[in-house]
């Protein structure tokens, strides 16, 4: 069967540190799969690698039949695979429109020319791009399309994860990696998370790859988990084969307290 992301043996090591080791992979078109592991367990390595931040010291690295190893963010991009950050890594002094239509920086062509004497193709271009951004932010509702000129700082906390997301749907993607969506959420925007996340796969057709440290995201929306430690896969499965695997439950409360358990 051939996966849209198909890691093989990917490895990545800094200094001392064995942060990725020897991963298997993958992810098909419209499944949402989870990733948990404790705190080092190499899952943001893991997106760093797959998205070109970090070269693979060993591997493979395939996408939608392209070879990732060796190319740039951008280039990456380019092909179809969009992320979100564990910090939310927005423009606090642009607009949320403008935010938005950054992520369509990888599909322009307009060079300076064009900029400088703002030709016809230039025009045309910034419309696409204007549509294109409005568009993933339409798909908030009133979360964010009334606020379209409002700074992206202005934005409460929740909202500013929305518009990274809306900036990455405005990649054109397939894949969405989502870097703990839910870090900072209280219950209730966590749920509202959960139903976003299903509807980025059944309205959008997105593939979904998110790292999460909340597990009832991870079970109300993972059609499959992935657990890491030390940079190793120790688990895969639903969620509950995942969550009842003796290495998780060692990896997440330490083999001394699993072994005082009766």
């Amino acid at each position: 069967m051939s996966h849209l992301l198909d890691l093989e043996g990917v490895s990545k090591r800094f200094g001392g540190v064995q942060a990725v080791d020897q991963v298997d992979f993958h992810a098909d078109q419209g499944e949402i799969v989870g990733v948990i592991g404790p705190n080092g367990a190499g899952k943001t390595t893991l997106f760093n690698v797959v998205t070109g931040f970090y070269g693979p010291d060993s591997g493979k690295i395939r996408f939608d039949g392209n070879n990732l190893v060796g190319l740039k963010p951008n280039q990456i991009t380019k092909v179809g695979i969009a992320r979100t950050f564990q910090a939310v890594r927005l423009f606090g002094a642009m607009t949320v429109l403008e935010n938005a239509m950054v992520g369509q920086h990888p599909r322009t062509r307009a060079g300076v020319f064009g900029a400088l004497f703002h030709t016809s193709s230039t025009r045309s271009e910034e419309e696409r791009v204007q549509a294109k951004a409005g568009a993933a932010l339409d798909f908030f509702g009133d979360r964010l399309s009334p606020r379209l000129n409002s700074l992206a700082s202005e934005l409460a906390y929740a909202d500013r994860r929305r518009l990274e997301i809306a900036r990455a749907m405005a990649t054109e993607p397939k894949l969405l990696l989502l870097d703990e969506p839910a870090a900072g959420m209280n219950p209730a925007e966590k749920d509202g998370l959960i139903e976003l996340i299903g509807r980025l796969r059944d309205e959008k057709g997105y593939s979904i790859v998110l790292i999460e440290h909340d597990m009832p995201v991870i079970s109300g929306v993972s059609d499959r988990v992935v657990a890491l430690d030390y940079g190793k896969k120790i688990a895969e499965g639903t969620y509950e084969e995942v969550a009842a695997n003796q290495q998780v439950i060692e990896a997440y409360l330490g083999k001394s307290a699993t072994q005082g358990q009766t």
